[in-house]
């Protein structure tokens, strides 16, 4: 029997760390691993990719095809212009260099443009329009030479393809007469002429039958084996049959190949698929082969040690067998012990080994059938590749998951991802903020991005279209800080200026005048800042002498000034106290925490949420308790910060210890019960925070070792925990991505705006999960919630 070898176990996924723009290249023995797997992607997914920064990756215009290979990728965009990304080392990124990596793409060279491309183990190849195959990297380039090369070489024999597929050290293509060519190792019979001879050029495959598209994998036997669609539909494999690839119904013969001493089961030449079926598409994996049928139905057949057939079964077939979950799919592509498929209605689904969450679900859980995709994208294509996945998105963006051992996810930086990370990079951030609908943050340039609900202008691009990844804000303003409230923003530029934008009915733009502004706005006053908060009707800001100023509404006294006037202008909140931050809540009150560590609170006390001991008084604003001036949060504790969400407030004690107070109906206090609280009580679980923020029924925290929890209401995802469960005790937020900031919002304004949450890793990296309805995830689509930590688009 053969043996499988096992996949590394990842009880959590890797910090993603900066790796910069290209990596120095290992040598192949330290990072070689079973490089089969890889299928040709054609024409898939014309569009549009969105612009903004990339970390040494070039600006795109969207991808048309996307191919991943044995720790390399490479895509075509709808001009036909080839880039590479991953693993350089034999010169198949296609950049003239070898034994250099890259963690964005990089341009092949030679000017060619290509209709169709293909990853292989060490090599890659592609068609051009006139029907020319080129291949670059190391060996079975097809030219008569067993030479390398880093640069696009012409296959010789002068033939016109359609579609080529490059596999374990060969590779096979169909012209445009349906002729099939395989060239390169031939040990198992993979080049399909009836001899176990290898070619440095194309030799045609016996048995005279016209092919649409031909896929390579590798066999379990040490060769390869490749698998074909005639123009009638029947499925035709050959090459080697160790674990039933060949889908013939037995792993014995026809053949035997490689040595008498050593035979291997094989077939030199093509044989057809049991089963009858009529199919749509193929591809060719590592010791296994998928297929659609005309019908959408997927199909597997071969080795199953992992679940790769999708059967519910780790039980391998030597016959094709109906994948489970009933999908309808329009694509399939097999990998290295996993495989992936598109559904009819763009949805991808993995299934398989999960080791380095190649499946994309948020985890490193194995599944033997179909599971969903995370991050609501919907696709035209996928390429499953070893241990790593890439798809092209209805947009046109490229997205890749799975192992980063060689940059070949293409975002730029290192550290394998369980979910769909943007190629080209993305956004790195420095600070980031929920609000309601929208999201913002500011990068190390200092560029603010927003992302989500637009229709106030609150995404200060000077429209009002929504969009579902960051867009710069407008004005070329560099920002230290940005928070995001209900339909406003507000950030502190670099010289402790405030800017808002969005909605401006109560003033909470702080201009003087009631006008909205769809890009930043000066706060009137002349005052220079270093903290600014924006919530649900007012804003409030900290000077850099620590004294706090509010503007906007003032209904239940939340600016602090002693009266419910609201004002167009930053007024000074009374008391004369020194604060280190102030955070403005979304039911109508503000916290903050003063440069001795003192808490205090102002506003709205309907709910205990002054945390004064009690819901009543001290004041009363519209017949409603309240306190028109900041007044200390009970209990003694000193904070280190505090934040408000609607209708109770968190903070972290200088012993790391979180607190909570206020309303807690759906266990947003974290105590473990939904009995609310006019004093702090402790947060349950006895973890030590650095870091707490308040949402719209529920709040997350980072603690000091890097990982995010959340509690409370988790209806939209917004806990991250992989289901919409809510929790009255913190949860760990699934994916162990190291966590240094994060914020939780949603619905300052009611049920409208479901809640979600954002953070940012150790490199920048930001993460989105819960309510997507408006794309304040930043994902780049639009529609239902993410239930895990989703890589913001670029």
């Amino acid at each position: 029997m053969h043996a499988f070898p096992a996949p590394t176990p990842r009880s959590s996924l890797e910090r993603r760390g900066s790796a910069g723009c290209a990596m120095q290249g290992r040598s192949p023995a330290a990072r070689r691993r079973a490089r089969w797997g890889v299928v040709v992607l054609i024409g898939w997914g014309l569009g549009a990719c969105n612009g903004g920064e990339t970390l040494g990756g070039p600006p795109l215009a969207g991808f048309a095809a996307v191919a991943a290979g044995a720790g390399f990728a490479c895509g075509a965009t709808p001009s036909g212009v080839a880039y590479c990304w991953g693993d350089g080392w034999y010169g198949q990124l296609g950049t003239g260099a070898t034994q250099t990596n890259s963690t964005t793409p990089v341009p092949v060279a030679g000017g060619l443009t290509f209709t169709a491309l293909t990853a292989g183990s060490n090599f890659a190849c592609a068609v051009t329009p006139s029907g020319t195959a080129y291949c670059w990297g190391g060996g079975q380039l097809g030219n008569g030479s067993t030479a390398g090369s880093a640069t696009p070489l012409a296959v010789a024999g002068g033939l016109a393809f359609t579609t080529v597929s490059a596999g374990p050290f060969f590779a096979c293509g169909v012209t445009t007469s349906g002729a099939a060519y395989c060239w390169g190792g031939n040990g198992a019979g993979q080049l399909g002429t009836g001899t176990q001879t290898g070619s440095l050029t194309p030799v045609p495959v016996a048995g005279g039958l016209a092919f649409t598209t031909v896929s390579v994998g590798g066999g379990l036997g040490g060769g390869g084996f490749a698998c074909g669609i005639t123009t009638v539909g029947a499925a035709y494999c050959w090459g080697d049959n160790i674990a039933g690839e060949l889908g013939i119904g037995t792993t014995t013969g026809p053949q035997n190949c490689f040595s008498v001493s050593h035979p291997q089961a094989c077939s030199t030449t093509p044989v057809a698929v049991a089963g009858g079926l009529t199919f749509r598409a193929i591809s060719a994996g590592s010791g296994f082969a998928c297929g659609v049928t005309t019908s959408g139905a997927a199909y597997c057949w071969g080795a199953n040690p992992y679940g790769q057939l999708g059967t519910g079964t780790t039980t391998g077939s030597a016959t094709p067998v109906t994948v489970a979950g009933g999908l309808s799919f329009r694509a399939v592509s097999a990998g290295a012990s996993a495989a992936c498929g598109v559904t009819t209605s763009g949805v991808a689904e993995c299934w398989g080994v999960n080791s380095d969450g190649q499946l994309g679900t948020g985890s490193t859980t194995a599944s033997t059938t179909p599971a969903a995709v995370v991050g609501g994208l919907t696709f035209s294509g996928v390429s499953a590749g070893d241990a790593f996945v890439c798809g092209v998105a209805t947009s046109g963006s490229a997205y890749c998951w799975g192992a980063n051992t060689a940059g070949q996810i293409g975002d730029g930086f290192a550290g394998f991802d369980a979910t769909p990370a943007p190629v080209t990079g993305g956004h790195t951030f420095t600070a980031l903020s929920v609000g309601g609908g929208a999201a913002c943050g500011v990068t190390p340039s200092s560029t603010a991005y927003c992302w989500g609900m637009n229709s106030d202008g609150q995404l200060g691009t000077g429209t009002t279209a929504g969009s579902a990844t960051p867009v710069a804000v407008a004005g070329g303003l560099a920002f230290t800080t940005v928070s995001a409230g209900h339909a406003f923003a507000c950030g502190v530029t670099t010289s402790g200026t405030a800017q808002c934008w969005g909605v401006n009915t109560f003033g909470q733009l702080g201009t003087g005048t009631t006008t909205g502004s769809a890009t930043p706005a000066t706060v009137a006053g002349g005052l220079t800042f270093t903290t600014v908060s924006a919530s649900d009707a007012s804003a409030c800001g900290v000077t850099t002498s620590g004294a706090a100023y509010c503007w906007g509404a003032n209904f239940r006294g939340e600016l602090g000034t002693g009266t419910t006037n609201g004002s167009a202008t930053p007024a000074a909140v009374v008391g004369g106290l020194s604060f280190k931050a102030v955070s403005v809540g979304g039911q109508e009150f503000a916290c903050g925490v003063t440069t001795s560590g003192a808490a205090y609170c102002w506003g709205d006390n309907l709910y205990g949420e002054l945390g004064t001991g009690t819901s009543i008084g001290p004041q009363s604003c519209g017949g409603a308790a309240c306190s028109m001036m900041p007044v200390a949060v009970g209990g003694g504790l000193s904070f280190g910060s505090a934040s408000t969400g609607n209708g109770f407030a968190c903070g972290v004690a200088t012993s790391g210890a979180a607190y909570c107070w206020g309303v807690n109906v759906n266990g947003n206090l974290g105590t473990g019960t939904s009995t609310g609280t006019a004093t702090p009580a402790a947060v349950a679980g006895g973890l030590s925070f650095s870091e707490v923020s308040a949402g719209d029924g529920s709040a997350c925290g980072v603690t000091t070792s890097g990982a995010a929890y959340c509690w409370g209401n988790g209806s939209s995802g917004q806990l991250g925990t992989g289901t919409r469960t809510s929790s009255s005790t913190p949860l760990g937020t699934l994916g162990g991505l190291g966590i240094t900031a994060v914020s939780a919002g949603g619905g300052f304004a009611g049920p409208g705006f479901a809640g979600f949450a954002c953070g940012v890793t150790t490199s920048g990296v930001a993460y989105c999960w819960g309510a997507n309805t408006d794309g304040q995830l930043g994902t780049g689509s639009i529609g239902g919630p993410a239930l895990v930590p989703t890589r913001v688009a670029q």
